[in-house]
């Protein structure tokens, strides 16, 4: 069933109905095809979907009448932050597209001491603008109950007390201890309420910036005797955190 976000404040204020405006209803009526008497869902991004079914369609506005209100399933126990280092070429597109589909709550590019890439501010505003249509995009295919963020470009340093109000904080790293001891960490994740994973660029984190993520309490993993590539490395730790404490 076709998903669709809305502002929740137009949820809140609806009572049998809701209307959809803006680029959607191109998407409703143009690219999709979708045709009176279909049905969708419609989000307000904060948890609950809207089960409806569409009444009206004309070229600025989809009327689709309510049909049932529930809570979405589909968002983590936990709120994860990728604090992802700022990868070559358009990887970062593909992480956040896959990432999203995981469960992420929010992404964070990081500029490291080994990032390749130099970006300008003006830059960063259009990449930042697609970043978070392709995040859109995934949520509305994955049945997110949110749209996670990708939130501005931050140094390693800002990352780091970004990261310091999180309840926990992991880093893969090629030199840390073996598995028994990163399955542990793992199994600590249930039950905590907000995670932090770091994902060096290409090149890796430099030691000292491991160093300085393990000051503020981040705990070292292995993810085995493989070299991920970093587009990898972030979308295997959330695989396998997904499948810890998902319900």
């Amino acid at each position: 069933m076709s998903r669709f976000y809305v502002d929740k404040s137009i949820c809140l204020n609806a009572d049998k109905s809701i209307n959809i405006t803006g680029d959607d209803v191109n998407h409703i009526k143009n690219v999709l095809r979708l045709k009176v008497g279909e049905s969708i869902t419609i989000s307000d991004g904060e948890g609950t979907d809207y089960f409806c079914k569409i009444s009206s369609i004309s070229s600025e506005m989809v009327i689709a009448d309510i049909e049932d209100i529930i809570k979405n399933a589909a968002e983590l126990s936990c709120k994860i932050t990728l604090f992802q280092g700022m990868p070559k070429s358009d990887k970062l597109e593909l992480i956040i597209q896959k990432a999203v589909e995981l469960g992420v709550y929010e992404i964070i590019p990081v500029m490291t001491k080994r990032t390749i890439v130099k970006i300008d501010d003006k830059k960063a505003v259009k990449k930042l603008e697609r970043y978070n249509a392709i995040a859109k995009s995934a949520a509305e295919q994955s049945g997110r109950g949110i749209i996670p963020k990708v939130k501005e470009f931050m140094s390693f340093k800002e990352a780091l007390k970004y990261a310091g109000a999180l309840e926990m904080n992991i880093i893969p790293y090629e030199e840390a201890k073996g598995m028994e001891y990163s399955r542990e960490v793992i199994k600590t994740v249930k039950g905590i309420k907000s995670l932090g994973i770091f994902i060096g660029p290409e090149g890796g984190f430099a030691k000292e910036e491991v160093e300085a993520c393990e000051e503020i309490g981040a705990k070292c993993i292995t993810l085995g005797n493989r070299i991920l590539r970093t587009e990898t490395a972030g979308l295997t730790t959330l695989s396998i955190i997904m499948f810890e404490i998902d319900e």
